[in-house]
Order: structure tokens, then sequence, then C-alpha cells
């Protein structure tokens, strides 16, 4: 590749290996692909345990994990200024040309791309997740989207849904974002070899036991399932604050024989835990994307999925079953799945998955993204400032208002 077309990217994140997730790998792979294409791909996150420093992946995936333990849900503690001197001095090593933050929730992909502004880089922000407008969380959250991506060069959504959802938050213009689908290592995720048995039917559940992720309706959809269909056994993969509920759960109705809870799943085991079963069952109350729904699809397990977020963008219509995130339309969506099955063939849906999601097609638009990023004019200082100004006078008049609401 001409030297002039080359990039050298930090891609920034608080979420990244050894911990998994969509974010993870999403930021793993279009990295890797990136290297392929022939520019220079650079990670920062924070530190893991014992894990600080320079660590190199495969295909020469530099990583630093810089000093800074989290503080919360993973994020570092919010510093704003204290993590410039080794921002700086990464940018300046490196030669970095474009910085690439990831995920609204960090703290450290916020600071480094208002750093990077600073110094003059180009700034690419991907979001991959949705949020609210009503609680206070939401509202402080997109408060601080506003005030971070005021002058960012582009920003990248996961779907369609996902940048509606951005464009409102962070008063972005719509001809900023664009929309790169996440994709899937059908290499990695593919079907059992032989077809399993259809006289039991093994419905999998791969998540983080949460409220987000819908471990409430678990709760109520198991038994109603175990009960209409008595040859139907769960998987349960994944840990977290529900995990008591659905021990619970299987305690009352005395499903031990019929509900396996696995634990946290590591990502070298998901593709076995996924080949023992015929459906993949999807739960989540929000969700701007799922990779969970894309790995099942590429094992050739067919999906019964909530209709959330941009979870209907992701798989054609004949390979998943949609319903409302209730109880009653779940158990309906499932009997459906369960009918569907003998037309269901594994192989067939491998192949399509590998037409349809490839992170090398992901890599090379993501590379277009960079191109506009770099012929973006550069604000001066005095409009970037009148900017950040006039934003954080609206905060400051919101916050006003919440303390004012408190008092009463």
């Amino acid at each position: 590749m001409a030297d002039w077309r080359r990039h050298r990217i930090l891609m920034v994140s608080d979420f990244f290996y050894p911990n998994f997730g969509g974010v993870e790998s999403h930021i793993y792979y279009l990295s890797q692909c990136l290297l392929e294409l022939g520019h220079k791909v650079v990670v920062m996150t924070h530190a893991y345990a014992n894990r600080s420093g320079v660590r190199y992946m495969t295909g020469g995936l530099k990583v630093y994990y810089i000093p800074w333990k989290p503080f919360l849900m993973q994020n570092t503690l919010p510093t704003f200024y204290g993590t410039l001197p080794i921002i700086r001095n990464i940018l300046i090593r490196e030669k970095i040309s474009l910085v690439h933050g990831h995920q609204a929730f960090s703290t450290l992909c916020h600071e480094a791309l208002m750093h990077a502004r600073t110094m003059g880089y180009k700034v690419v922000f991907t979001d991959h997740s949705l949020y609210g407008f009503a609680d206070i969380g939401s509202i402080h959250m997109n408060k601080v989207l506003q005030f971070t991506l005021a002058d960012v060069s582009q920003a990248i959504c996961v779907s369609h849904t996902s940048k509606e959802n951005t464009v409102l938050r962070s008063s972005l213009p719509p001809a900023k974002v664009f929309v790169i689908p996440n994709a899937v290592d059908t290499a990695m995720f593919t079907p059992a070899p032989e077809r399993l048995k259809s006289d039991e039917i093994v419905i999998v559940v791969i998540s983080r036991l949460v409220y987000r992720k819908g471990a409430d309706l678990l709760v109520e959809v198991i038994p109603e399932v175990c009960r209409l269909f008595p040859q139907v056994r769960f998987i349960v993969g994944g840990d977290g604050p529900k995990r008591v509920r659905l021990e619970e759960m299987r305690e009352k109705h005395s499903l031990q024989d019929r509900v396996e809870m696995l634990g946290a799943v590591p990502h070298a085991r998901v593709r076995s835990v996924l080949i023992s079963g015929h459906i993949f069952l999807n739960s989540s109350l929000t969700e701007a994307f799922c990779i969970a729904i894309l790995e099942a699809a590429s094992c050739g397990l067919l999906t019964v999925s909530t209709r959330v977020g941009g979870v209907p963008e992701v798989l054609p219509d004949d390979m998943v079953v949609l319903a409302e995130p209730d109880p009653v339309d779940m158990v309906r969506a499932i009997k459906k799945a369960i009918a569907l099955l003998p037309r269901i063939d594994p192989q067939e849906m491998h192949a399509r998955m590998k037409k349809l999601y490839d992170w090398r097609d992901v890599a090379r638009r993501t590379e277009i993204v960079y191109d506009r990023a770099l012929k973006c004019s550069n604000q001066n200082l005095l409009d970037r400032l009148s900017r950040l100004q006039l934003i954080s006078k609206k905060c400051l008049t919101w916050y006003n208002s919440i303390i004012k609401m408190k008092r009463f």
C-alpha cells in the first residue's frame, strides 16, 4: 500500500481482552483486518489484574495496557487530564495519524478523543450500545457524549437504529454518522459435523445474566416452555447478579434435570456449547446489534429473539423468530421455532452467514470512514472553545434544574 494511504490508527477503549464481549471482539477483529490491509494499528486500554505494559497479540497487534485500574464496571476513574501525558506519549511514539474511540460508556475513550482533538489529530468514534432519554443515568451520559463528540471528525454506529439513537443523543449531524454492522468469524463458528437428533430439543442461552439482557424474562419463559414441551431442555451459559433468580426458578419448578446452568463460558468454549443445541434464545431488553445472534446462526442454530433495538436488522426473516419482550409472546415465538426446526439446514445457514457477514468487509468500509475523517477541515481553537462553551452552558442549566427539583 502506498505510504500516503497507510493509516496509523490508535484504537482506544476501556473494554478489551482479556475481558470478553461485543466491543472487545469488534476492536480485536477490526484491528486484525486493518493490519491485513497494510495499516498500522495500536490498541490502548487499561490494565487488567497483572496485565500491564506493552503486549503483542496475533498478527503483531501492539496493545498498551496503561497502568490505570478499573474503577466501576471495567471503566477507569474519570480524571480529565490525568491520562494526557501517557496518551500524548503514545500518539507521538507510534506516529499516530488517527484516533478511533469505542463505546460511549468508556471513560478512557472520552478522554483520549478530547486530548487527541486538542493536539490536532483526527478522531473517529464508534457507538456500540443504545441508551434512553428519560432516566438520570442516561441523560447524564448523553450530556457527556454531546461534550466529547462536539468536534469529532466522523462517527460509526453498528445499526440504523443505533445511528438514530446516537444522532438524537449527541446532536451530531447525521451526515457525519455511518452505519457499519458487526460481523462474525465464520471460520471459528461452524456447525456440528453431524445433524443433532430431534427426539430432544435443546435451547441454548449464552448471555450476561443481568437485567438489561432480559434475565427476568427467562425466569418466566423457561418454566412455561418446559411445561408445554416435555422434550425441551435448556442450557444456560453466563454469569451475573440475576443468576440467583434463575437458580431459584429451577429449584421452585423442579427443573434441575432440564435446565443446565454452566456459569461463565470462556469465548473459546462458546462454539462447543452452541453446537449442542437446536435453538438460540436471546431475551435482551435493549440491543444495538447482537453479535451472539450471528455466532449462533453461523453454528446453524435457529434464533428466537426479542424485537428490540437493532436486532430486526441482523438476520433475514427465515433465520430468526422475533417476539416482543413479553413472556407470553416469547413462548409463542419458541413454539413457532420448534415447528420450523425440520426445515432448518445448519450447513446452508452457515454458508449464507459467510456471504452476509465478513470482518474484512467491515475493515474496508471503516477504511473509507478514516479517509473521510482525514479530509475534514481543522476547526480553529476559538471556534472549538465557543462550541464547547455552548454545550457546557446547556449541561449546567440541566444539572441546576435537577438540583432544584431534588430540593422540592
